[in-house]
């Protein structure tokens, strides 16, 4: 069994800034790390191997410094790690990214074996789309279970996955044949911590890095800015808010009054508000 699993080097989102002039996200001098819910998916193939043997592929397509999330990958446990890497790639939006990584993936089966299954995060916290993944699916022509919480059962012999699929009013169990691609949900798992031998090993691994030529990528044109029909026009921070909390006491009233107080009070201070409850509840 041959695992790929894809992760983004990503801006710590805790230390984003935006540039007053150019309103654009200031990357120079902000930590990176990866992306949190790539780690959901990469533990999710550290234990599917666990059970079943095989090998797990780590991917990412970035600027040279993207290594080091790759080896920071490769100390929780996989076999390689990728790193697809081209000036050319540079301003790839979502439909650009998944061209080049669903490319780097086919050629990674050439290359280390046929992929069975493609991992990825629900989404990135930087561009919060969740759209690279479903993108991949679709250019290799996968099946896609998007927004698992969940794997039940991998059966090799069979070929089939089974997994508990998180949905709106519940949770939805599906069975798909492989080779398929599966994006984890938040919350799901936790990384383990790699043994001081894993992480020795993943300081001095080679980093298979492939260019454009390199992943077999012959349609540049599908790259980069070229290849990316979306445009950002702006982005901002949130004003920060005038208005200060307020605190209600409800110090000594019975248990049996507590809601209606804290309604009244809410209220009281904030009468546009009930207005517009009043409004919504007459449609």
């Amino acid at each position: 069994m041959h695992i790929v699993v894809c992760i983004k080097q990503v801006p710590d989102s805790a230390q984003i800034r935006v540039h007053p002039v150019t309103n654009t996200i200031m990357r120079q001098g902000v930590p990176t790390i990866i992306n949190p819910y790539d780690l959901f998916a990469l533990e999710a193939a550290l234990r599917l191997r666990d059970k079943h043997g095989g090998k797990i592929t780590v991917l990412t397509m970035g600027p040279p410094m993207a290594e080091e999330s790759l080896r920071r990958a490769l100390s929780f446990g996989p076999d390689r790690a990728v790193l697809l890497t081209d000036r050319t790639f540079a301003g790839s939006d979502t439909l650009a990214t998944s061209f080049a990584l669903a490319s780097a993936i086919a050629k990674i089966g050439e290359t280390f074996g046929a992929v069975d299954i493609v991992f990825t995060g629900k989404q990135t916290i930087d561009g919060d789309t969740a759209q690279v993944g479903p993108g991949i699916a679709k250019r290799l022509n996968l099946n896609q279970l998007t927004y698992v919480a969940a794997v039940r059962e991998l059966n090799i012999e069979a070929g089939s996955i089974t997994v508990e699929r998180r949905a709106e009013g519940g949770v939805q169990v599906l069975i798909t044949k492989l080779p398929c691609l599966i994006t984890m949900l938040e919350g799901t798992n936790e990384i383990r911590r790699g043994s001081i031998d894993v992480a020795l090993n993943a300081a001095r691994a080679e980093i298979v890095t492939w260019n454009a030529a390199a992943a077999g990528i012959a349609e540049i044109g599908k790259c980069g800015l070229k290849g990316s029909p979306t445009v950002v026009k702006r982005v901002f921070a949130p004003p920060p808010r005038s208005e200060k909390a307020f605190q209600i006491d409800l110090t000594g009233l019975a248990p049996d009054s507590i809601a209606a107080t804290t309604i009244d009070e809410i209220f009281k201070r904030l009468p546009a508000l009930e207005k517009e409850l009043k409004q919504m509840a007459q449609v």
